[in-house]
């Protein structure tokens, strides 16, 4: 029997040690890993991301426009007809073979032009199958003289699809650094919450101790029962606020773990372990400060853009008020013989010149769909003016309450230790009291009590700094060179 016993506790402890090895130890996370794992892993981020390729595909397919084409044709044509000069009919048909090929396309200034190359076999049963082939070889042009004409009604599409790739860059610099400060805000959060539950750990084992002393007191009778009893239920308060602070450490754990780019959040899974969050020193210069934002913050670069792109859209739509004129002309050669060696041979020789020319007007009786454009697009361009006024104002008032928060929250951690620092020294005076009789475990319960409430107005008072200095940088478009991160293509 004691033998099997020896074995029972042998295999017990073999458990332990093999629970205990297979054990993880918690993983420890700075605030540069965290965001550098978040730019690398965030889905909020990666989705922003896609908008940068597909500003610059359009770019090219706007580009494309101008691009020449290469254009070939091959037709055939066939005609019959019955003819009569006497009682017998006779038959007619004709046969058309056509080939042709050029380039063509537009420019900038809305020419569109084609260069050609042609030539058409026309056979003539009627005549004993007799062949003749007709080569022309020259270019065309379509010039708008009034509507069509000019680089901002022809350019358009590409100068809006520029400005749209810039606004796409922004779009993404703006969400990096959203995401960063969200990374830092979410590790000061989970910052804060290991700091509540040190300080809700260390009063309980402060009022266990004062706990300890009264039991000590009482069993020597120097104490009465009143007294452990009002120092228990200063004991017991603390549990749920232990309970509450290891929830909110899982919670702002899985909020930050999100952020970087996780996608499994289990209760059993451990705990980080943070490194110390140091705050960046800034100085405040509101002035200086709301210059800089209105220079570099994406939001407000993207406004300006904006303003182009309705600019650009606006000139174009004006040139769409002016009648359609066009100047049509062409000029090349031609050649026509029983073999299309010969006829092509007179083209090459310049035989056989001819030139065209002519205007083709077009006057819309209303003008209504270009004044409805040139309408519109006048009051977008004015409404994204005023907007950029409303975004003036918004930037002007963030830079001021960021600071403001940097201001208050510095003076909240100065004046909190200072309160901490007197708090302390009152507990002590009040405990050395009760050991000489003249004070009460209710009193230094409640001293206690108030030490744990300071301690934890620093906690959250050192957050808010943190948190502060971070939304100013995010105010100001400064966190990617605050944290020394260049983003691709940059």
């Amino acid at each position: 029997m004691h033998r099997i016993k020896t074995l029972l506790l042998l295999a017990g402890a073999c458990a332990t040690f093999g629970a205990a090895l297979a054990q993880e130890p918690s993983p420890t996370l700075t605030l540069d890993d965290a965001i550098r794992l978040a730019l690398q892993r965030n889905k909020v981020l990666k989705v922003t991301s896609y908008g940068r390729g597909i500003s610059r595909a359009l770019l090219l397919e706007a580009r494309g426009q101008f691009d020449p084409a290469l254009v070939f044709n091959r037709n055939y044509t066939s005609t019959q007809f019955t003819t009569s000069f006497g009682p017998i009919p006779v038959l007619d048909q004709t046969k058309t073979d056509t080939f042709s090929g050029g380039i063509q396309g537009i420019l900038p200034l809305g020419t569109l032009y084609s260069i050609t190359g042609s030539t058409i076999e026309v056979r003539d049963t009627y005549n004993g199958i007799t062949k003749n082939f007709q080569t022309f070889g020259g270019f065309q042009v379509d010039q708008p003289l009034l509507k069509g004409f000019g680089f901002s009604a022809n350019l358009v599409n590409v100068r809006v699809a520029k400005a749209n790739r810039a606004i796409s860059d922004l779009t993404y610099r703006q969400s990096a650094i959203d995401t960063v400060t969200n990374v830092i805000v979410a590790y000061s959060n989970l910052q804060l919450a290991h700091d509540q539950l040190n300080s809700a750990e260390k009063a309980r084992a402060q009022a266990a101790e004062l706990l300890s002393e009264n039991e000590k007191a009482f069993k020597v009778g120097s104490n009465s029962q009143s007294d452990v009893l009002t120092s228990r239920a200063y004991a017991a308060q603390y549990e749920e606020s232990i309970l509450i602070a290891e929830r909110a450490i899982r919670d702002a754990q899985n909020q930050l773990r999100k952020l970087i780019g996780d996608e499994v959040f289990l209760e059993d899974e451990p705990l980080l372990v943070l490194a110390p969050m140091d705050i960046p020193d800034v100085a405040v210069d509101r002035r200086t400060d709301l210059e800089r934002a209105l220079a570099v913050r994406p939001d407000y670069l993207q406004q300006q853009l904006l303003i182009t792109k309705n600019r650009a859209l606006e000139s174009a739509a004006f040139n769409s008020l002016l009648p359609q004129v066009d100047f049509v002309g062409g000029y090349g050669y031609n050649g026509s013989a029983g073999t299309f060696s010969a006829s092509r041979q007179m083209v090459q020789d310049h035989m056989n010149p001819s030139v065209s020319a002519g205007l083709t007007v077009t006057i819309p009786l209303t003008f209504s769909a270009g004044r409805g454009g040139f309408r519109a697009a006048k009051l977008q361009r004015i409404q994204a003016e005023a907007d950029m006024k409303r975004l003036e104002a918004d930037i002007a008032v963030a830079v001021a309450d960021a600071a403001g928060q940097i201001e208050t929250s510095r003076k909240r951690v100065t004046a909190d230790r200072a309160a901490y620092a007197l708090a302390l020294k009152a507990l002590e005076a009040e405990e050395k009291k009760k050991k000489a009789g003249t004070s009460s475990t209710l009193a230094v319960a409640q001293q206690q009590n108030f030490v744990v409430n300071i301690e934890s107005s620093i906690s959250y008072a050192v957050a808010a700094e943190r948190q502060a200095v971070a939304v100013y940088d995010q105010v100001l478009g400064n966190t990617l060179e605050r944290y020394h991160i260049k983003l691709a293509d940059e």
